[in-house]
């Protein structure tokens, strides 16, 4: 799948995945539609974002939160 609508920029909001040309994260996004604000209200909030920005921001949250985590233990013995 192709999230052509999103970038990740260290240098804006600290690499955190956004909406391309804003400071929109895609956590903010879900964030507040998992708090109950509509799309509409969302859209009205952030006029430079479109509809199909929400739309790939919910399907890139889908797809990280499919993502196995795997724990890694460390050894800080040395022999």
């Amino acid at each position: 799948m192709s999230f052509d609508r999103l970038e990740h920029n260290p240098a804006v909001m600290g690499g955190r995945p956004c909406i391309k040309g804003t400071r929109v994260t895609v956590g903010t996004i879900v964030g507040q539609l998992g708090g109950g604000v509509t799309r509409e209200r969302l859209l009205e909030m952030y006029p430079y974002i479109t509809s199909a920005d929400i739309d790939q921001c919910l399907q890139y949250a889908a797809m990280r939160s499919e993502e196995l985590e795997v724990e890694v233990s460390f050894h800080t013995d040395v022999a």
